[in-house]
Parts: C-alpha cells; sequence; structure tokens
C-alpha cells in the first residue's frame, strides 16, 4: 500500500510543469526570469495553502546546484537548524545551502535571528513560506534581507491539468480506466478554493470509491459516479470555493475592525468549516492587541483565555470559546493607539536614532537619577528618551473610556505631582 501522499509524488520537477503562478514561474514570470539567469536570492513566498511554495523551492533548489535542506517549522527546532548552518563550514557546503522553511510563521524571533548571521555573509540562501502575511509573523530584519512573491490561488482551469495527470497515475498504478471528462475535472478544482494539494487528495478519494462502485469493471465512463463520490467527499469537509483560507482570515479581521457582530459570526463559522483551529485562534489574539487595544485591554486576556479553552476542547466544541472570543472583540470599543504609537517608534529606530540612552538611565550608577517614588503621586518629570528624541511624541490617547480616563490621570499627576516626599 502506498504511504505517500499522491500529491508529492507528482509534485512538478520543472518551471513548466506548475500550474497557476504565471506571474511568477510563467515564460515572463519574475522568479523564473532570476533564476535563469543565475539570480538566487533569499526569498519569502507568501499565499494559502496548496498553491505550490514548496513545488517552487525544490525546483529552484535543484537549478542552483546548491546543498538544499528543508525544514517545517511547526516541528524542526532551533538545534536542529544550526546544524544545518553548520554544514557551511564544511566542504558539502561550501557553494552555499539553500535552506528552505515552510510556515516560518511557527519560528520565534530568536529562531528567525539565528539566520542573519549566514544570510549576510551569504554562506545561506534562505526561501521561506507562510500561509498568513509576513509582515506580521516574519522578522523585519529577515523581510529587508529577502524578496516577497506572492502565490495566488490556482484557477480551476488551470488546476485541471494537474488532476488530468492524477488520474492517469491512479488507473496506471491499480490497472483501472477510470474516466473523467474536463467538466468533471473542472468541478473538483472548483470545489477546493484554488489547493492543489486538496483538489489531488478529493480527486482521488473520488476515484477510490468510484473504482469499488464499478466492480473492476474497465472502459466505462465513471464520470458521473466519480462526481457524484467526490460531491459526498467534498460536503463532508465544506465548501472552499467562495473564498481562500488566506482571504477569510482578512475578512474576519476587517468585520471585528468595522464592529459588525454580524458578519463577524458569518466568518467564524466559515473558518470552523476550514477546521484550521490554529490560524483562526492566532488572528483573534492579533486583533485582541491590534484593533481593541488599549479601548479594551481586558480583551486579550479573555481572548487568550478562549483560544487556549478551544485548543484544549477540540472542534466541534472548541467554535463556543471561539465564537465567545470573535464576538466580544466585534463588539468592543476600538483603538489601534498602541499598534501606531510603537510603528512610529520602529520607524526612527530604522532611521538609526536614539542609540544613547539618557546618562542619567544608563547603569550602574545612574548619575542624576529621580526616583518617581519618592514624589508625590509617584511622578517626576525627567527625561526618558535619548537626546536627539527628546520631546518626541509618539502614542496619542484614544477617543475611548479607558484611554480618556488614562489621559485625564496623566494630565493630573503631571500638574499636581513631582514634589519631593517628606
Amino acid at each position: 500500500m502506498r504511504n505517500e501522499q499522491l500529491a508529492d509524488i507528482l509534485r512538478p520537477d520543472s518551471f513548466d510543469t506548475i500550474v497557476g503562478q504565471t506571474h511568477l514561474f510563467g515564460p515572463r514570470g519574475v522568479v523564473r526570469r532570476m533564476v535563469e539567469s543565475g539570480r538566487v536570492t533569499n526569498m519569502i513566498f507568501f499565499g494559502p495553502p496548496g498553491t505550490g511554495k514548496t513545488t517552487a523551492a525544490a525546483i529552484i533548489a535543484a537549478r542552483s546546484g546548491m546543498l538544499f535542506r528543508r525544514f517545517n517549522c511547526t516541528s524542526a527546532t532551533l538545534a536542529e537548524v544550526k546544524e544545518v548552518l553548520s554544514e557551511t563550514n564544511n566542504v558539502f557546503g561550501s557553494g552555499g545551502v539553500l535552506l528552505y522553511l515552510d510556515e516560518i510563521q511557527y519560528f520565534n524571533r530568536k529562531q528567525q535571528q539565528a539566520l542573519l548571521e549566514y544570510m549576510e555573509d551569504g554562506r545561506v540562501t534562505l526561501i521561506a513560506s507562510t500561509t498568513e502575511n509576513p509582515h506580521f509573523y516574519i522578522y523585519n530584519a529577515i523581510i529587508s534581507r529577502s524578496s516577497l512573491f506572492e502565490f495566488k490561488p490556482v484557477a480551476p482551469a488551470e488546476m485541471v491539468p494537474a488532476l488530468s495527470r492524477a488520474l492517469a497515475k491512479l488507473n496506471a498504478d491499480n490497472g483501472t480506466h477510470v474516466t473523467a471528462d474536463d467538466e468533471t475535472l473542472s468541478f473538483v478544482a472548483s470545489a477546493v478554493g484554488g489547493d492543489v494539494r486538496r483538489g489531488i487528495g478529493l480527486l482521488e478519494n473520488g476515484y477510490f470509491a468510484a473504482s469499488a462502485t464499478e466492480s473492476g469493471e474497465k472502459n466505462t465512463d465513471t464520470c458521473a459516479i466519480l462526481r457524484e463520490h467526490i460531491e459526498s467527499f467534498h460536503a463532508k469537509v465544506g465548501n472552499a470555493n467562495d473564498d481562500t483560507h488566506y482571504d477569510l482570515l482578512s475578512c474576519l479581521q476587517k468585520s471585528i475592525r468595522g464592529s459588525d457582530p454580524d458578519a463577524t459570526a458569518f466568518y467564524v463559522a466559515k473558518l470552523v468549516a476550514t477546521g484550521d483551529l490554529i490560524s483562526l485562534c492566532r488572528r483573534l489574539q492579533v486583533i485582541a492587541s491590534e484593533d481593541v487595544g488599549l479601548a479594551y485591554p481586558q480583551a486579550a486576556a479573555i481572548v487568550r483565555a478562549c483560544c487556549e479553552s478551544a485548543k484544549e476542547l477540540g472542534f466541534p466544541e472548541a467554535q463556543i470559546p471561539l465564537a465567545n472570543a470573535a464576538l466580544l472583540l466585534a463588539t468592543a470599543p476600538k483603538s489601534n493607539s498602541a499598534y501606531l504609537a510603537v510603528a512610529a517608534a520602529r520607524e526612527d529606530v530604522e532611521r538609526g536614532l536614539g542609540v544613547t540612552a539618557p546618562t542619567h538611565l544608563q547603569s550602574p550608577l545612574f548619575k542624576g537619577y529621580r526616583y518617581p517614588h519618592d514624589y508625590t503621586y509617584h511622578y517626576v518629570k525627567q527625561q526618558y528618551l535619548p537626546d536627539d528624541l527628546k520631546g518626541k511624541k509618539y502614542y496619542v490617547y484614544g477617543d475611548n473610556k479607558t484611554e480618556q480616563a488614562a489621559a485625564a490621570y496623566a494630565a493630573m499627576i503631571r500638574r499636581e505631582g513631582g514634589k519631593k516626599k517628606d
């Protein structure tokens, strides 16, 4: 019995056999032209699952002649990555290592930082893939050293040749003559939201069901039977044709940001139907801090608790705490003041400002530092920002009850505090 997935067996080995992504790998595709000209740079592939990211990385590696190493970041450890990086010091890695990290969003900041030294001196060429927005989940220093390429859902017409090859392989391996016309294959392709891997899996399930129904009959047109069984399998996993998984997460966040509880409930239901618990939990936690933020600071803790509860319960019960979390966020007051403040500060950091902290804040002497708890209202006016940023304002209090109360308190302590206690 074959254990390897059919989609892996049929994985394309050249740019010409990749389905979809013509903007990247077609005759005038930007990545194809780069690779064919001999340039292989650090790349980040982002987009929905099953759209060819891993396949493209393998083809690029084969053409580059570099030592190829691949990890899935959902299970890989920093020690394993460092072991691969050490290969750049031996003769086998003298031509450079092409390191492919699938689902890089699951690597934390420390794990991602470990790659920088090797990327900068050229010992490692990184190709990373993610189904999330790379600007939210990938360390900025890696993004700045890489080229970003978006993979799009594969259109049904583009997916049909891959499904046709899959059916031919199944017939050849099993000595059958199960047939499917282009209309049937297009039906399969339309049912999986642009995910080629899922399309091949759905076709494979339908093939074996149709083969069993036919009881070994040869040269029979089994389109109707194949379609019937594919409809049955598809009904169990839900329809992904309306939106891609990547788009659904975006729609959910925008609905919550727009304080629309009805749209929020709909997109939660759609995402629950995909069965991807982890992505939904992670996105809700991002929303709690990015879009609700300081208007309702407790939201982050509540959403975290709901997500942990959902992970412990698993589907179908997990949808209950997830619905609570999402609708809490949709109906909560909104503020992105903290998000904007840090973004503004990060721009100054990236410009190289604020390198030296004020002398009175530096250890070990803290010469000239005034201890706020020695003053009334635990406040005393003094400089905290570096000299070249003195007086800079990053944070603006939001127009909500919580932040306006904080603004009023800040004004009061600055007005009445700062007197030395007896």
